[in-house]
Parts: structure tokens; C-alpha cells; sequence
């Protein structure tokens, strides 16, 4: 640990929260969590157990509260770690609208280029940092995770409190980056996310197979190219991630024919993920009715309205996985058929 503290307060203990959070605690750093009561409950005599490439991390004592509320009224903190799906966002922000005077500052862990906005909304534009986690970490239960892939996290340098996160993070194995533009930051991260899994989860394949087919494929090249037109029009530049040379990865996509771009973007696709499930399928699978496409290819669609740019692609897959999650279309009607997506993307163009 440095020697000067760092008291945190992680909002969420879901995979990521578990895995920042419980890293800094592993490495001597005070940390709190807030999380729902029937998962406290589960904790409160287990600890956390984080499984990395270095080998098993435990904090057999874990500091729980059911409400921000009672975190704060507990403790001081110099810093908020807000970890929970992006739907999740707005039902956060109003449980701190009644204490944001004495609130922390916010470091955003999540994904999507939107929650900041959000978030700076009811804490103001000096507390809130944004951050992109780039490791790739599975949850087997309640306080309990492994590190999958290890690769690290950006944040947003620039803010007082940047430098002593970097540190305490790198300290703690995290593998730490700073990034002078946090939009620069996330809309590369989101970039990743976009890869094979809308579509992973709308025809039920893997996205090994995503790539290694050229119907399907095409169509993700066509979300990248998208995406980079409405970062194009906001002065938002491709970055590396910790880890993760995305930036090389998506000019290959944009900028070289299918036949040289499609064979070399699937072997990476298949070593970064291979037979893994991404995020959307595996909420979908599990029977969310929400899915987080509405706050990452939405976006695209979103802030494509705003600055004229047509994103008919990003449309029809935030669309499509929004009423299969929903229920209005049948998983049986996409499983497996290409076709279908295929004919609902021509429509739109």
C-alpha cells in the first residue's frame, strides 16, 4: 500500500466491483461495499476471493452496507467506485441525489459512454473520473471471481485524485494506465465491446464464429464504421487499452477488404474470447429482460441522431437484442439464422 491511505467506497459487487474492490482491499487499502441485503447476508461470514494469474487473492474481512446512506453516515471516503450495469445507472444516481454534498468523488468503472454524463448530472463535472477496465473477469457466486484474461484499466488523468488511483491501482496489480481524454478512453473500450456481441447474442454463436463467417462479418464491420463516424464527428480518436491493441484492430476492420481484414481479426477474436460467451449473451441467457445494447450500440444510435450521421446497423441490433431480451421476439426465431438479421439489416438500408 502507499503510504498515504485511500479510503474507497465500491457501489456494486458484481464481477468488476468484486475484482477492483477487492483488490484494493487485498493490498491493504481500505475499502467498503455496498451491495443489496440477500447478497450481504451471503458475505458477511465468506470474505472475497479473487483467482489471478498470480494466484489466489483474500480479504477474509469484507466492510458491507446495504445503503449508501449508511456508508456515508459510517465513513469518510476520497473515493466512489460505481461499478453496476449501465441500466442500472439512473436507480444509483437517485439514492445519491440526497447526499451528493458530502458525496465523493465518482470513479466510473462501467462500460457504455454515457454513464458520466449521468453521472456528473447530480455530482457536477469535478467529481466525476472516468475509467475503462480492459481485464477480462468471470464471477462463479457471490464474492467470488477469477481473472479470465489479465490485461488492466485506464483512467482519466488530469483530475486531483487521478495520479494517487493510478498508483494505489498499480499497487494493487491492476495494471494501471493514465489517458489524457477520457473520451478518447471510452469510446475505445466501448469499440470492444461492439465486437461479437450483439450479434453473439441475437443469433446464439460464439464470436469465433461471428467472425469466421463473411455475412456476419460484414455486418461488423459495418457497426465499427459507424461507430467511427459518430466519434469522427465528436473529435474522439482511437486509443490502446491496456492490454489490448484495439486501435490496431479496428483500423484493419475499417480499412482493409474483407478477404485480408476478416482471417486476422477472427484468429484474434477466437484467442481474446474463443468459445467464451460475451456479456449480452450471457444476460440474455440468463433471462434479463434488460440488456446493456441499449447503453453501448443505443449509444451509437443515439448521439448518430445528434450529429446527422446514419447508423441503420447499430439500429437494428439494439433493437433486435432489446425484444428478444424483452420477449417480443422468440430466441428461437434468431437462434441459429443469420437470414433473419441479414433481412432486417437490408430493410433499414
Amino acid at each position: 500500500m502507499t503510504e498515504s491511505p485511500l479510503h474507497v467506497l465500491c457501489i456494486g459487487m458484481g464481477a468488476i466491483g468484486t475484482y477492483i474492490g477487492g483488490s484494493l482491499a487485498a493490498a491493504g487499502y481500505d475499502v467498503a461495499f455496498t451491495e443489496r441485503p440477500e447478497t450481504i447476508d451471503v458475505l458477511k461470514n465468506k470474505g472475497l476471493k479473487i483467482q489471478t494469474p498470480a494466484g489466489l487473492l483474500q480479504v477474509k474481512e469484507v466492510t458491507l452496507y446495504s445503503s449508501l446512506a449508511e456508508a456515508l453516515q459510517s465513513a469518510k471516503y476520497d473515493v466512489a467506485l460505481i461499478a453496476v450495469k449501465s441500466f442500472d445507472t439512473q436507480s444509483v444516481l437517485e439514492e445519491i441525489r440526497p447526499l451528493a454534498a458530502k458525496f465523493p468523488p465518482m470513479l466510473c468503472l462501467q462500460n457504455g459512454v454515457e454513464n458520466e454524463d449521468l453521472i456528473t448530472s447530480v455530482l457536477g463535472k469535478e467529481r466525476v473520473i472516468g475509467a475503462s477496465i480492459g481485464t477480462a473477469v468471470g464471477k462463479n457466486g457471490p464474492g467470488d471471481v477469477r481473472v479470465e484474461k489479465m490485461r488492466g484499466i485506464g483512467i482519466e488523468s488530469g483530475h486531483a485524485l487521478s495520479e494517487k488511483l493510478i498508483a494505489a491501482f498499480t499497487a494493487a496489480g491492476l495494471n494501471a494506465k493514465g489517458y489524457a481524454k477520457r473520451a478518447d478512453l471510452k469510446w475505445s473500450k466501448m469499440l470492444s465491446n461492439l465486437l461479437g456481441n450483439a450479434t453473439s447474442a441475437i443469433l446464439n454463436w460464439t464470436p469465433a464464429r461471428i467472425f469466421s463467417d463473411p455475412r456476419i462479418y460484414a455486418i461488423e464491420v459495418a457497426q465499427v464504421r459507424e461507430t467511427l463516424a459518430v466519434m469522427k464527428a465528436q473529435g474522439i480518436h482511437l486509443v490502446n487499452l491496456p492490454g489490448t491493441p484495439i486501435a490496431l484492430l479496428i483500423e484493419l476492420m475499417d480499412r482493409f477488404p474483407a478477404f485480408i481484414s476478416r482471417p486476422i481479426a477472427a484468429k484474434g477474436m477466437g484467442k481474446g474470447r474463443g468459445q467464451k460467451m460475451p456479456s449480452f449473451h450471457i444476460d440474455l441467457y440468463l433471462g434479463q429482460k434488460r440488456s446493456e445494447v441499449t447503453f453501448l450500440n443505443g449509444a451509437v444510435v443515439r448521439l448518430g441522431q445528434k450529429f446527422g450521421i446514419a447508423t441503420p446497423v447499430n439500429s437494428v441490433l439494439t433493437s433486435t437484442l432489446e425484444k428478444l431480451a424483452s420477449g417480443e421476439y422468440k430466441k428461437e426465431d434468431f437462434n441459429d439464422q443469420p437470414e433473419q438479421l441479414i433481412r432486417l439489416i437490408e430493410e433499414q438500408l
